[in-house]
């Protein structure tokens, strides 16, 4: 860190690196300002206002994602003034929009209580899809903020669902701008941006068209940053609930690049996929073949056991049956026509070490260079 002198945050002095923010400095010491337009690796828009501070000796509060830590600056993240402005906004975005983030008071009974009615009524959209996974749910809890009035009155587009992937929900949309940050400053898509003015602003694609007539390629990443229940992945959409899911982190099949990511899994089922954040090399972030290409996983299709080709048609086999009768085929082959009549071909599906050990049994055991790789599958 640097001598140019320590900020003040709640009482406690913090030192901080040159051009670094309020919440940038709060975050690494542990101290939670809550914010949802707030984008990691974005240009910060201070959108949202949910992260203003008190800083002495200025008039007005002030938007921490956007303001510059300097010396001798004293701030303080939950005033009466600062609580009071959060929940002014946070009433303004529950009542301006079609949010029923209902308060349903802070006992461990009351939430399971809550998650039990909103199972009964999951064919309804009279109840917000993220329902417990949802940011400005969060907040609304936290500072125990109900609106005044529930309405979509003020949003005159209708729901966008003929996407593949991305239902498109903009009566739920707060206008944050974390999808667009995503679309344009992390993924370089530009698929999406602001569009019109008012009242009538939204998030368009292209000239307003639909997301599957854009240039968007469904990479989800502005499903993964949408802090409320206005972009929601069509096949999980009211047929999962976060409560009800386990997540298992692993690594992505579909190639060699190794992107990380959460398996959500319910019943012994993958029923969502979502990038792991906090870990190179992808930092959450994925493509749409790793972010929604999962179904193959439970397909009735996919074989459970070898299969032995005999007059013109596959029966299943053992797996002793199987190498045995690969291992005699090779050997026959290479006794009539030699080695090199015979090719290997990985794939990037598997992992490098597995791809090595092929290119080793190619060279080593069947005496033949011929192995190739399809990165693309």
């Amino acid at each position: 860190m640097n001598d140019q002198g320590n900020i003040t945050i709640n009482g406690n002095a913090f030192s901080f690196e040159p051009g670094e923010t309020i919440l940038a400095v709060a975050g690494r010491n542990h101290i939670d300002i809550p914010t949802l337009c707030h984008l990691k690796g974005a240009s910060p828009t201070g959108n949202c206002r949910i992260c203003v501070v008190k800083i002495e000796k200025e008039k007005d509060l002030m938007p921490s994602c956007a303001t510059l830590a300097e010396a001798g600056m004293v701030v303080h993240t939950e005033s009466s003034e600062v609580v009071k402005a959060r929940r002014l906004i946070i009433q303004l975005m529950l009542s301006t929009g079609n949010h029923n983030c209902a308060i349903r008071g802070t006992s461990s009974d009351d939430w399971t209580r809550f998650q039990m009615s909103v199972q009964a009524y999951d064919d309804s959209s009279e109840l917000c899809p993220v329902w417990g996974d949802c940011r400005l749910q969060d907040l609304a809890y936290r500072y125990q903020v109900e609106p005044k009035r529930f309405s979509d009155a003020g949003t005159p587009y209708p729901m966008e669902t003929v996407n593949p992937f991305i239902v498109r929900d903009f009566s739920r949309c707060i206008k944050c701008g974390r999808c667009v940050q995503a679309c344009n400053d992390i993924q370089v898509n530009n698929a999406i941006q602001f569009g019109y003015t008012g009242s009538n602003s939204k998030i368009i694609a292209a000239d307003d068209k639909a997301l599957k007539d854009s240039d968007c390629v469904f990479c989800g990443e502005c499903v993964q940053v949408c802090p409320v229940g206005a972009l929601v992945e069509k096949d999980v959409r009211y047929r999962v609930r976060q409560w009800e899911t386990e997540k298992v982190r692993t690594t992505c099949s579909y190639c060699g690049v190794g992107c990380q990511l959460y398996l959500h899994v319910k019943d012994n089922q993958v029923v969502k996929v979502s990038g792991v954040e906090e870990v190179a090399p992808n930092f959450g972030s994925l493509c749409v073949k790793g972010r929604f290409g999962y179904d193959f996983i439970h397909s009735p299709e996919r074989l459970t056991a070898p299969m032995v080709k005999e007059n013109g048609t596959f029966r299943e086999a053992t797996w002793d049956e199987a190498l045995d009768t690969v291992a005699r085929r090779f050997n026959e082959i290479k006794e009539t026509s030699g080695s090199d009549s015979l090719g290997v071909l990985t794939s990037a599906r598997v992992t490098n070490e597995e791809n090595y050990i092929a290119n080793k049994f190619a060279r080593a055991v069947l005496k033949t260079n011929n192995i190739d790789h399809c990165a693309r599958l």
